[in-house]
């Protein structure tokens, strides 16, 4: 396991360019809990200290469009009869897994 290098709280101030100029929090320097891995802690060590270097903040990444913003509407393109929705990324949620387990095919479900 590699060892976490320890970093002054002072080195990660956001940018004054974006809305948050408060320093961050220490307890927010490494990902908390036991479940998370010292490789992922180190990565993410690593990306906030290029976000020092080059003066990028948060709200910077968040106008790149780095990020998918949470509060647009995702599109609905299967439904359940009892209202479960799935936007048709990633893998099938549990209750459509079963449906197509037990024979029936996903496009039964598809908004249309």
């Amino acid at each position: 396991m590699r060892a976490i290098q320890s970093v002054p709280h002072e080195a990660f101030r956001r940018s004054s360019r974006g809305t948050n100029s408060e320093p961050l929090e220490a307890g927010r320097l490494f990902v908390s809990g036991s479940r998370e891995s010292a490789d992922k802690q180190a990565a993410i060590l690593w990306v906030r200290m290029q976000m020092v270097r080059n003066s990028i903040s948060f709200d910077d990444l968040m106008r790149a469009g780095c990020f998918e913003d949470a509060t647009k509407p995702q599109a609905v393109r299967y439904r359940s009869a009892d209202g479960r929705v799935w936007d048709g990324k990633g893998e099938l949620p549990d209750w459509l897994q079963r449906a197509v387990n037990a024979g029936q095919s996903v496009e039964h479900f598809r908004v249309k």
